[in-house]
């Protein structure tokens, strides 16, 4: 039986953190394969470190895309994130560019040939999940972290509070009674300042927005409010840490709320199914939620590399459904296809979606008119109402 009162805990990272900042420009390298050529493949890993990028991977794209237009797009990711700093510029970094060919041993398995249909990009299982403990049926600690670093950097864009830097983290710990979250037994957020701020100061910017987005009632004691606990935060991001891409696969996802099949999402194209088969999982669980069909589900998908087919798809409902779990799971398969393409065309998944994706989570977001986001409508929900 689980457990009806507990703590959980879930974190999130900025655009500015340095793992951040190489997602954001792997997938801004996606968008711009894609824009150009919407059937590209790219799989593109960042590193980041003191006044310098670097890219790697492999692509299958236009030859009209250069490597002096890939390093505009990385210059481009990071000014728009806000770095102008000494150790980390988005003018005076250096760049390099390493990308190669597509392997054509990988390849021969993706594309479509004769009676082929196309192939998934490698093998792997992915999860989905939705939970009615917000309004976009996401776990209420991950999406109280992202909203408190999404207000931050808002106010730090717009010129509101010129004093916060780029790089900061947050970690929402909720009180559950009765399996539902009630309240914040402690916020940390950890956020990068100007010199001229103490660490008072950047505690009192932060309180404010941090009880904005809580709901009323539901801050933190005053001792389990912790605001940059290691003392000042000047020098961050890359200049700080080493970034690498596919770091951040919980912030990601979930929060830790629910399984994470190891797959990173960014700077990957939608023919791999590390990232089409989780958004399409994600699509799934949040019907099934939304449709009344279960308070909680989580949907696990698995594949093999160059076969269109799923090998499985498991559904569970917590105990919380009120249908048959394995009629359900065949409702699903008949309700989309999840094959490679399948997941593609469904969700129109072959657009420059991804830079946006690349902060604040890939689930819980407000579908976009231009396709972004479109793993997150709810427009199954007649069907497998209709199912039962």
């Amino acid at each position: 039986m689980p457990a009806k009162n507990y703590l959980f805990t879930s974190e999130s990272v900025s655009e500015g953190h340095p793992d951040k900042v190489c997602d954001r420009i792997s997938d801004s390298i996606v968008d711009l394969y894609l824009s150009e050529d919407p059937y590209s493949r790219v799989a593109c890993e960042t590193l980041t470190t003191t006044n310098r990028i670097v890219l790697a991977g492999e692509v299958r794209g236009p030859a009209s895309i250069t490597k002096s237009m890939i390093e505009e797009t990385a210059r481009t990711a990071v000014k728009d994130i806000g770095y102008e700093q000494d150790g980390f510029h988005w003018k005076n970094s250096a760049v390099d560019v390493y990308l190669h060919e597509q392997s054509v041993d990988i390849a021969q398995g993706v594309d479509a040939a004769g009676n082929k249909d196309e192939g998934a990009g490698d093998q792997g299982i992915m999860f989905g999940f939705a939970v009615n403990e917000t309004d976009v049926l996401m776990p209420a600690p991950i999406y109280y972290s992202h909203n408190i670093l999404k207000a931050l950097a808002d106010a730090r864009h717009s010129g509101a509070e010129k004093g916060l830097g780029p790089d900061s983290k947050s970690q929402v710990t909720l009180a559950y009674e009765n399996g539902k979250p009630v309240r914040a037994t402690s916020v940390v957020v950890s956020t990068q300042h100007t010199p001229d701020l103490d660490t008072d100061a950047v505690r009192e910017i932060v309180r404010k927005y941090v009880m904005d987005v809580l709901p009323e009632g539901w801050m933190c004691p005053e001792d389990e409010f912790y605001v940059n606990p290691t003392g000042k935060f000047v020098i961050g991001g890359p200049d700080g840490d080493a970034g690498l891409t596919g770091r951040k696969i919980i912030v990601d996802t979930y929060g830790g709320a629910a399984p994470h099949g190891g797959g990173a999402f960014s700077g990957k194209d939608p023919t791999k199914v590390d990232r089409s088969a989780a958004y399409a999982s994600r699509y799934l669980a949040k019907n099934v939620v939304a449709a009344g069909l279960a308070e909680r589900c989580c949907i696990q998908v698995s594949y093999a590399i160059g076969i269109s087919k799923p090998l499985s798809l498991y559904v569970d409902l917590f105990g919380t459904g009120n249908v048959d779990e394995d009629r359900l799971a065949k409702v699903l398969m008949q309700s989309m296809d999840l094959s490679p393409r399948g997941i593609r065309e469904h969700l129109e998944l072959n657009k420059p979606i991804y830079a946006r994706t690349a902060a604040y989570g890939h689930f819980g977001r407000k579908p976009d008119a231009d396709g972004g986001f479109s793993w997150e409508k709810t427009d199954l929900v007649d069907t497998l109402k209709a199912a039962f």
